[in-house]
C-alpha cells in the first residue's frame, strides 16, 4: 500500500503539469478545468446573492470599464502567444460589493469582485487597473486550481505517512502528523502561495500596461496598501510577500512591462468618483462563502 501511495504521488507530480503564461513556470494541475469552472461560477453566484451590490453607478461602471480593458489585454496577449485556449471557457463578469473590505478577487473563469473598501486605496482608474490586473492574473495563471492540487497532494502525503506509522504508538503518530502538516505548510504551501502572488504581480503589471495604464502606478498603489496594513505576520509565515518585497519585485519587472506600454494609447487616468461617500469606518461583515473563496484563491 505504501508503495502504491508513493507511486501515485509521483505519477501526479510528473504527469499532471502545465505551464504559467509569461513565466513558463511548471505547475501542478490535478483538478479538471470543467470542475473548477463549475464550482467557481456557482460560488460566485452565491456570493452575489448573499452580498449587497453597490448602488454607486459611476464607481461600478469604472470597475467594469477597467475590467473590460484588462480582459481585452489578456486576450490579445494570449492570442499573440498562441494561448487563447486558456480563457476560451471564461465567462467574464465584474461587480462592486458595498462593503468596507480592503480586498478584491477573481475566481477561476474570470468572475471578479471588488469591495468598496479598497477604492480609497486605489484612488484612481490606474489604481483599479493594478488590482484588476493582479486578480485576473491569478485566474489566467490557474493559481486557484494549482492551490487545490497542492492541497490534494498534501493530503495524499498525509495518508502515506499515516499508513507508514500505523503500527507506531498513537502519540508518535499524532506528533509525526502535526510535524508533517506544519512543515509541509511552512516549507511548501506558503512559499508556493507567495510565489503565486509575485507571479500575479508580474503578469498583472504586463496586463495593465497592455491595457494602456502606466505600470509605474503599481508600486505606488502597493506603497499605499503597505501604509494601510499593520501587524502583518513574518513573510515566511504569510501567504503574501511583504510590501517591501512586492514593491522591489515590481520595480524589477518594470522595464519588461514597459515594453507592452504604448503611451500613444494610454488611458486618461480619472480619479474614482464619490470616494467621500464610502463609509470606511464601518465594521466589515464577510459572509462564510466569501471567506471560503478568499481562502481558496488566497487574496
Amino acid at each position: 500500500m505504501k508503495k502504491f501511495i508513493y507511486a501515485l504521488v509521483l505519477t501526479f507530480v510528473f504527469v499532471a503539469c502545465s505551464k504559467v503564461p509569461l513565466t513558463n513556470r511548471k505547475q501542478l494541475s490535478l483538478v479538471p478545468d470543467s470542475q473548477l469552472m463549475a464550482s467557481s461560477f456557482s460560488s460566485y453566484n452565491d456570493v452575489l446573492k448573499e452580498s449587497k451590490l453597490s448602488n454607486n453607478t459611476q464607481q461600478t461602471q469604472m470597475i467594469r470599464n477597467v475590467g473590460q480593458r484588462i480582459q481585452s489585454a489578456v486576450e490579445r496577449y494570449l492570442a499573440q502567444n498562441n494561448l487563447s485556449d486558456l480563457t476560451k471557457d471564461f465567462k467574464w463578469e465584474y461587480n462592486l460589493i458595498a462593503e468596507n473590505v480592503v480586498n478584491a478577487w477573481c475566481m477561476p473563469g474570470g468572475k471578479v469582485a471588488f469591495y468598496e473598501g479598497i477604492l480609497p486605496v486605489c484612488q484612481d482608474e490606474a489604481g483599479i487597473a493594478v488590482v484588476m490586473g493582479h486578480e485576473v492574473a491569478h485566474a489566467v495563471a490557474s493559481h486557484g486550481g494549482e492551490r487545490m492540487s497542492q492541497a490534494l497532494l498534501q493530503q495524499l502525503g498525509g495518508v502515506g505517512l499515516s499508513i507508514a506509522l500505523r503500527e507506531q504508538p498513537q502519540q508518535t503518530q499524532a506528533l509525526a502528523m502535526a510535524a508533517y502538516t506544519g512543515g509541509s505548510t511552512v516549507l511548501g504551501i506558503l512559499p508556493f502561495s507567495r510565489l503565486q502572488e509575485s507571479e500575479a504581480d508580474r503578469l498583472g503589471l504586463t496586463f495593465m500596461a497592455m491595457a494602456g495604464y502606466d505600470p509605474e502606478e503599481a508600486p505606488e498603489f502597493w506603497k499605499r496598501m503597505q501604509a494601510k496594513s499593520s501587524g502583518a505576520p513574518p513573510e515566511f509565515l504569510s501567504t503574501h510577500p511583504s510590501g517591501a518585497t512586492r514593491i522591489e519585485d515590481l520595480n524589477k519587472y518594470m522595464s519588461e512591462a514597459k515594453n507592452y506600454y504604448n503611451s500613444n494609447s494610454k488611458v486618461n487616468n480619472e480619479r474614482i468618483p464619490n470616494l467621500d461617500a464610502i463609509d470606511t469606518t464601518s465594521e466589515p461583515s464577510k459572509t462564510k462563502e466569501t471567506k471560503k473563496i478568499q481562502l481558496k484563491i488566497g487574496n
